[in-house]
């Protein structure tokens, strides 16, 4: 039986963040859109534990003989260790260096934004994606902004699929002490999230801010007497949060698509979102648009939002029908089509 491995090693990392959902939620699509007689199998390094990156109707996941540090050195380095399976999907640039791979590629920020990431990091993101655009059986990228700017930086023989992200079907609520009336944020707290420019719009305003995700890199201290954070937090719980607020509140300086933007307009919350070009292809209109960086715009779009319950509701009525576009089952028959499109050998 014709084996697709996913590997599913972001699920282990110390802050999944949102490359994390993504993973996941394909991974779980892939195995339910899976063409007959293909299976899925998650693959992770070797570690003590490995219970996290188990995915419902994935199997495994399979661990690899090399621990983490080991394996990227290894694929960072060119070594073709193959993780197994008539082909490979790679949900983050981490891939083998050949093979019958497509590598999901979620930005260009190491190229755009370098300053966002640590150095190290940008310079990897940089060397890996170089090497996947020439090297493997496609990339899949999710917003024709992404597209753009990687054939801009980071041009290379493999065909780029377009395919979006899907919204999360969240499990049944559960409970959280949350204000009675606040902006929502969600997202890692590291820099080019924009979340300092959101506690200053937000205190402007002295409106409560309630923030989910748990702290990144880059040293961003969130701490204000209007700001809680509650960290990471399970599914049941965050749509709790998210269904009670105002407002949600995306201000990045840089994103590749922006998951809680697509999740907000599919739980009726209406949107303010900054003006970087993935956010506005996946808002596509539904949302308040601000400049990034500008704390005095993005309290404006606020205030709008928060004293006019007319512009709410059609924000919310937008945002809906916009939201409609976005399921990971698509996604994840559009990946299968890039693993199987003519072309390029298909698996055997």
């Amino acid at each position: 039986m014709p084996n697709l491995v996913v590997l599913t090693e972001q699920l282990l990392a110390p802050v999944p963040g949102g490359t994390g959902r993504y993973t996941r939620e394909l991974a779980a699509a892939l195995a339910r859109t899976a063409p007959p007689g293909w299976e899925v199998t998650g693959a992770v390094s070797r570690r003590a534990d490995t219970s996290a990156a188990r995915v419902p109707g994935v199997l495994g996941p399979k661990v690899l003989p090399l621990p983490r540090r080991a394996l990227i050195a290894a694929w960072e380095h060119g070594v073709p260790y193959w993780p197994g399976g008539d082909a490979v999907h790679a949900p983050t640039p981490l891939a083998p260096p050949r093979g019958r791979v497509v590598v999901t590629v979620h930005d260009t920020v190491p190229w755009t934004h370098p300053e966002t990431l640590t150095r190290r990091g940008a310079a990897w993101h940089r060397k890996v994606v170089l090497r996947a655009v020439s090297r493997a059986r496609a990339i899949v990228v999710p917003t024709w902004a992404v597209a753009d700017e990687l054939r801009r930086y980071a041009p290379g023989s493999a065909p780029v699929h377009v395919i979006h992200n899907g919204v999360t079907g969240f499990p049944a609520e559960e409970p959280v002490d949350v204000p009675d009336r606040y902006v929502l944020a969600i997202g890692t707290i590291e820099p080019r999230k924009g979340f300092d420019v959101l506690v200053e719009a937000t205190a402007e305003l002295g409106v409560p801010l309630v923030v989910v995700g748990p702290q990144g890199w880059g040293g961003v201290d969130l701490r204000a007497p209007h700001v809680r954070l509650l960290g990471r937090l399970t599914d049941a719980r965050l749509a709790f949060v998210l269904r009670r607020a105002a407002v949600l509140a995306a201000p990045s300086l840089a994103e590749g698509f922006g998951l809680p933007v697509a999740e907000a307009m599919a739980a009726g919350v209406p949107v303010v979102h900054s003006d970087a070009p993935a956010l506005v292809e996946v808002g596509g209109g539904a949302g308040l648009v601000t400049p990034r960086g500008d704390r005095a715009a993005l309290a404006r779009a606020l205030r709008t939002v928060l004293s006019d319950e007319g512009v709410a509701h059609r924000i919310v009525a937008a945002g809906r029908v916009r939201a409609q576009a976005f399921t990971w089952d698509n996604a994840a028959r559009e990946v299968w089509s890039a693993h199987l499109s003519p072309g390029r050998p298909r698996p055997v």
